[in-house]
């Protein structure tokens, strides 16, 4: 697992150059004021003020620092040091005071202390994780009683469809597998032209139950569950951009994104 790991944190110190000079993380509009924040997470949590947010899988943390400009207390966390690094060089840059932690989800609780009134996770970010009740776990861990954790992210359903076509033909298994799906991309979603020395990556599926359940196995309580049929980048050919901000399928046949909101009593 290890070796998994440490793989996958080669590629992501390597995107975070790549994603931060892209037009689709759009850094300098982000540096002039632009959240980074979606229609979906905002509504789902509201006024954030003054509340201790975390934010796991933080990338190099434009997220992490929209929610603090809308008045959370917030701390990102991320496995890739490399982008760490930056999120605290853009919070410095820009005044906000948000913290940065470099750790794996797994082990966060012995680089980090405290609980928080919020625990958030978003877009592309289960598909990293090998145990999904351990993840569970440690948002359960971090959580206070009364806390809110909420998770925005493609939908386990939209994995099984090849990624290269646009009729939708099933490609893939829904069901979680212990050893992982391995790729070796050049590109990314956020620059299909990007040229990348460290081109392999291991993902890992987890259908609609495994994430409920492990929440649920956690201690939490699930409060709401919605599904959407846009999201912000394009899986498959089929998905066509609609603003600038989200992606559909024509006729809007299946849920490309899901939400789940939980909480700890």
């Amino acid at each position: 697992m290890e070796e998994y790991f440490e793989t996958n944190k080669r590629r992501w110190n390597e995107l975070v150059d790549i994603h931060a000079a892209s037009k689709e993380y759009n850094l300098e509009g982000f540096l002039a004021g632009k959240n980074s924040l979606h229609k979906i997470e905002l509504e789902k949590l509201g006024d954030v003020s003054g509340k201790k947010l975390l934010h796991l899988q933080c990338h190099f943390g434009l997220d992490t620092i929209s929610w603090a400009r809308l008045g959370a207390k917030a701390t990102g966390v991320d496995f890739s040091d490399t982008a760490i690094e930056l999120a605290r060089e853009i919070a410095k840059k820009i005044g906000v005071d948000a913290e940065f932690v470099c750790s794996n989800v797994y082990d966060l609780p012995k680089n980090l202390e405290g609980d928080y009134d919020i625990v958030y996770t978003s877009y592309g970010v289960l598909c990293w994780l090998n145990d999904i009740d351990k993840w569970g776990e440690i948002i359960a861990h971090f959580l206070k009683p009364g806390g809110r954790f909420l998770i925005v992210e493609s939908h386990p359903f939209m994995w099984v469809f090849d990624d290269d076509s646009e009729e939708l033909g099933v490609k893939y298994s829904y069901w979680h597998q212990d050893d992982p799906l391995s790729w070796e991309d050049d590109g990314t979603y956020a620059d299909a032209e990007a040229k990348i020395t460290n081109k392999k990556s291991y993902e890992w599926q987890h259908t609609v139950s495994d994430v409920l359940n492990a929440l649920i196995k956690a201690g939490l309580t699930i409060d709401e569950v919605d599904e959407f049929p846009e999201l912000v980048w394009a899986y498959t050919p089929a998905s066509k951009r609609v603003d600038d901000e989200w992606f559909r399928i024509p006729g809007d046949p299946l849920p490309q994104c899901w939400s789940v909101l939980a909480s700890k009593r």
